[in-house]
């Protein structure tokens, strides 16, 4: 059995990218236009709102065009105007939008080449996902896509494609994790003797990144804007919202925070900068690392009771957002499953075998025995506070949105094999953001990209 959103499983590109059909078929249009298996004419004549559309990028065989560039950034103004009110639109702000898009066509294009196939069963639920996150039946999301001209075979292509992107990440990321026997020797050494092995952290940070590569000058220039982020902070603005103005990692929506984890699977460094510090303070200076400068916030600290030995077995109904749902959309569906499962309409298992989108659906979205820490930790966090037979609100990770049951749990003792390999699964995710960056910058370098002005 696979397990598509723990270590083993992908990282889903950024959350809240997307627009729901509801109100617009401009994203199911977008995924029609990037079917085509060449590029189109420098000026797309598409109609409705976007008859003056252009294309900005061609990568590959896939387009950029200007309407999905400002939709991206409209997306991101609104993720970050849940923390206040939303930023004005900066050239900076402009350049991060295109990037991410020609990161996910770069991502596409691959894994169109790859290979990877999605069987018709796993599309057809995709599909009812798509349609129950907008309210309607399939048959009525057929109309809708009619009315607004858009093929119903190009849509189900185009979503295929979003997925085979997703099961390509799943594959060629997690291949290049190398945990050696060596540094699961040295793990073990740490947590024995390390201080703080038993705390929980919860750490924010303010992240300028340093490009590989880059000269004196650069550096220099990138050290100032981290400077001046934390003379800000450390003035008595508000770390969330300078983070959400300045940081550039992918927590800034949250306000930076990475949220709470066992020390063990946080990097060393931020760990080392946090150490002395009390809940609600900042770091005094910037910590450099290969990413670049960073101004870290202990935000919370708990002590961990030593070595966990409880199994929990849990399911899951998975939903993933995608260019036709939205984050927003997939928890109002996922609520409004859990009030079918408690109001006695509808089964956990049924549900997850018609909607979720990983390889449990066939099996009521049973995971089996789990061990702690085998988990990515927003789920976990989740189904710990849970009691037996207790589901979760919706609950997201970096792989989409989740509803978790706890059927039961048990006592057991870990042996010598059983706790290397939760250290192995430790460093493994310590390692993962690591190696989907390395992945990304191989793909982007291999990638024909070409640029282009407006009309």
């Amino acid at each position: 059995m696979t397990d598509p959103f723990g270590l083993r499983g992908a990282r889903v590109a950024a959350a809240a990218l997307v627009l729901a059909l509801a109100g617009t078929g401009a994203a199911v249009a977008q995924i029609q236009m990037r079917s085509a298996a060449t590029p189109a004419p420098q000026v797309l004549i598409r109609g409705n709102d976007y008859s003056g559309d252009f294309i900005v990028a061609v990568v590959n065989s896939d387009l950029v065009t200007a309407a999905e560039v400002e939709q991206r950034i409209n997306q991101m103004r609104a993720a970050a105007a849940r923390g206040g009110s939303p930023p004005p639109v900066t050239d900076r702000m402009r350049q991060q939008a295109l990037d991410s898009l020609i990161e996910e066509r770069v991502i596409t294009t691959y894994a169109r080449e790859t290979g990877v196939r999605i069987d018709d069963a796993d599309l057809d639920r995709a599909v009812q996902a798509v349609a129950a996150a907008n309210r309607m039946t399939v048959p009525q999301l057929r109309e809708r896509l009619a009315a607004q001209g858009i093929d119903y075979t190009r849509f189900r292509s185009g979503l295929r494609d979003q997925m085979i992107a997703e099961r390509v990440r799943e594959r060629e990321v997690v291949q290049r994790i190398r945990v050696q026997e060596i540094e699961i020797d040295e793990f073990l050494a740490k947590r024995q003797t390390a201080v703080a092995r038993d705390n929980e952290l919860n750490i924010a940070q303010i992240l300028v990144s340093v490009p590989e590569g880059a000269g004196e000058e650069v550096v220099t220039q990138r050290r100032a804007r981290a400077e001046s982020a934390l003379a800000r902070v450390r003035g008595g603005e508000d770390f969330a919202a300078v983070a959400r103005e300045m940081s550039e990692d992918g927590n800034r929506a949250n306000g930076g925070e990475i949220g709470l984890r066992p020390a063990s699977r946080l990097p060393d460094p931020f760990v080392e900068a946090v150490r002395g510090l009390q809940p609600g303070q900042v770091a005094p200076a910037l910590l450099r690392t290969g990413a670049g400068f960073h101004v870290l916030k202990l935000v919370e600290r708990r002590e961990f009771s030593g070595v966990r030995v409880t199994q929990t077995r849990p399911r899951h109904i998975l939903l993933r957002p995608s260019e036709q749902v939205s984050v927003e959309a997939a928890q109002r569906q996922v609520a409004e499953m859990r009030a079918q499962i408690e109001g006695g309409s509808a089964t956990f298992e049924a549900l997850a075998r018609q909607y979720s989108q990983d390889g449990s659906a066939a099996q009521g979205g049973d995971l089996g025995w789990v061990m702690p820490g085998s988990l990515v930790p927003e789920f976990e966090q989740a189904m710990n506070r849970l009691p037996a037979g207790g589901i979760s609100p919706p609950v997201v990770s970096r792989f989409g949105v989740h509803l978790i049951q706890v059927v039961e749990r048990r006592e057991t003792t870990l042996d010598a094999k059983q706790v290397r390999e939760q250290a192995r699964n430790a460093l493994r995710e310590q390692k993962f953001e690591e190696a989907y960056l390395e992945w990304i910058k191989d793909l982007r370098g291999r990638a024909y990209i070409e640029m282009r002005d407006p009309p």
